[in-house]
């Protein structure tokens, strides 16, 4: 996949020595803004009131089915993590921190882990079926964005994306 790898990541880069993202400056700081929402603070914010709501709304057993499937999630990202330890793309400057391995993406899997566990608990809780092609859509929305925002930026090597959502998915 190496070769798919570098073609996409490059096709994603601009200037000499493919040092700049394509677009103008605000399209790289969307792409920032895109992969902060499968950062760990803001994921663990929105999974943590979700689980209040279900609190709140005396959904007990949906509220410790969501904490155990992110936390979950989070230990299989930090596992796969340690067992591969891939190396981070070298090609083009990474235009945000990064401090841990590169396969998988944990921000796509544990945005893919947690957004699509909290869509499919909130269709659990509503019953009209336009909220919940909502909910899913939005979701399916928020999981891409956040990949492809990893790859725009140079921190992650495609394949380190798709495998993230593949096992954010499966879990």
């Amino acid at each position: 996949t190496e070769s798919i790898d570098r073609a996409l990541l490059l096709a994603l880069r601009t200037g000499e020595g493919h040092a700049d993202p394509l677009g103008p400056g605000w399209v790289e700081e969307v792409g920032r803004d895109f992969t902060a929402l499968g950062g760990t603070g803001v994921l663990a914010f929105i999974a943590l009131a979700v689980v209040g709501y279900l609190l709140l709304a005396r959904r007990q057993r949906i509220a410790l089915f969501t904490v155990i499937a992110v936390a979950g999630g989070l230990v299989i990202s930090t596992l796969l993590k340690l067992g591969f330890d891939r190396a981070r793309p070298d090609l083009v400057p990474h235009e945000s921190i990064v401090y841990t391995a590169s396969f998988p993406s944990g921000h796509s899997m544990m945005a893919a882990v947690t957004y699509l566990t909290l869509a499919a608990v909130l269709t659990r809780v509503h019953r009209a079926r336009l909220l919940k092609a909502y909910l899913l859509i939005v979701a399916t929305v928020l999981v891409l964005l956040v990949g492809v925002s990893r790859v725009y930026l140079g921190v992650h090597w495609p394949t380190d994306v798709v495998a993230g959502w593949s096992a954010g998915a499966a879990w």
